[in-house]
């Protein structure tokens, strides 16, 4: 049986995502407004080395000229350019295009500011590589992109992704699932608003870090439950839920202030992020509940009711030494990042 916990902590680690996410890190436009047709543009994407960079630029409106020669960096393994431009009647209802993005695998996230201080949101990508500049954009086209912007964030959040798995192997049951899903996303949603309101300011770093070590004692508790150790965990999971909860608020956070909220519609914008975080999870809590349901009724058909119990219960401990590992090495990357 070792054997075949050794045979799934390696399979755990081969399909899992990598610690780091620069591959996948998405570039970043944002064009804000300072006075009437004139917008600071800053345009950052993924760099390979010191010199080289990903061949994608910014096609912007005819009539759109620089006030001065453009700044250029690398910096911390991105491309980064500084732009002053300005265009006679402003960039509201043209298009902005990010040309050779269809030659690649990247997403670009837009964020245009204007001068009242209202933020609009994109996400190109290769088969979206233009958008148009909005006016001001209602609070329905902000609720669309903020939820957009939320499922996104979630679904391609592997490390909050990991931590659900982790909480649904370790409760199981339906019920209980859903409670101590509940008690997550309730935390969430506190941490989430107070830190994107500026009311908490906490570092990204040790809270990235301490996400991995979060996902590291579930796993924990998985195996100590499986052996029949008394664990608090499977005693009161929605506890334990609720305060790791507000620990991953604050990462979310830091995605969401990244891109900004719209100073005319913060409460929708908040509101329907938060609400595209709980869509995806809750896609993700029923595709797997499913599969688990799939898979024990499909064994219980070839096996005992024992022998199904005893073979899901060694399969979750699988699963956990795999979740471990690969929370390992995301904690032992993300310490290790703080002396870089």
């Amino acid at each position: 049986m070792k054997r075949l916990f050794v045979l799934f902590a390696v399979l755990g680690v081969l399909i899992a995502p990598p610690a780091r996410s620069d591959v996948l890190r998405p570039g970043y436009l944002e064009l804000r407004q300072t006075v009437a047709g004139t917008y600071a543009l800053l345009f950052k994407i993924p760099a390979r080395g010191e010199d080289l960079r990903l061949a994608i630029y910014v096609k912007l409106p005819e009539g759109t000229e620089d006030l001065g020669a453009p700044r250029v960096s690398f910096s911390d393994g991105a491309y980064v350019e500084r732009r002053t431009i300005r265009r006679e009647g402003g960039l509201a209802g043209k298009a902005v295009t990010v040309e050779g993005l269809s030659a690649t695998t990247a997403d670009v996230l837009v964020r245009v500011e204007s001068l009242a201080g209202a933020i609009q949101t994109e996400r190109l990508s290769p088969t979206r590589t233009a958008f148009v500049v909005q006016a001001t954009p209602s609070a329905g086209e902000v609720a669309a992109t903020y939820l957009r912007l939320g499922v996104e964030h979630i679904l391609f959040g592997y490390d909050h992704l990991l931590f659900v798995l982790a909480l649904v192997i370790l409760v199981r049951g339906w019920r209980r699932v859903a409670v101590t899903v509940t008690a997550f996303t309730v935390a969430h949603s506190i941490t989430l608003a107070a830190a994107t309101l500026g009311l908490v300011n906490v570092p990204g770093p040790p809270v990235e870090a301490a996400i991995a070590l979060s996902i590291m004692l579930v796993a924990v508790e998985i195996l100590n439950a499986r052996r029949g150790q008394a664990s608090f965990a499977a005693r009161l999971p929605w506890l334990v839920a609720f305060s790791f909860g507000l620990l991953h608020g604050f990462g979310f956070a830091g995605a969401l202030v990244e891109v900004g909220l719209p100073q005319h519609a913060i409460p929708i914008a908040l509101l329907f992020f938060n609400v595209g975080v709980e869509i995806g999870q809750l896609i993700f809590v029923a595709a797997i509940l499913s599969l688990l349901w799939l898979s024990r009724h499909a064994a219980s058909l070839l096996l005992e009711a024992r022998l199904v119990k005893t073979a899901f219960d060694r399969f979750d401990m699988a699963v956990a030494y795999a979740i471990g590992i690969v929370a390992a090495d995301w904690l032992v990357e993300r310490t290790t990042a703080f002396f870089a």
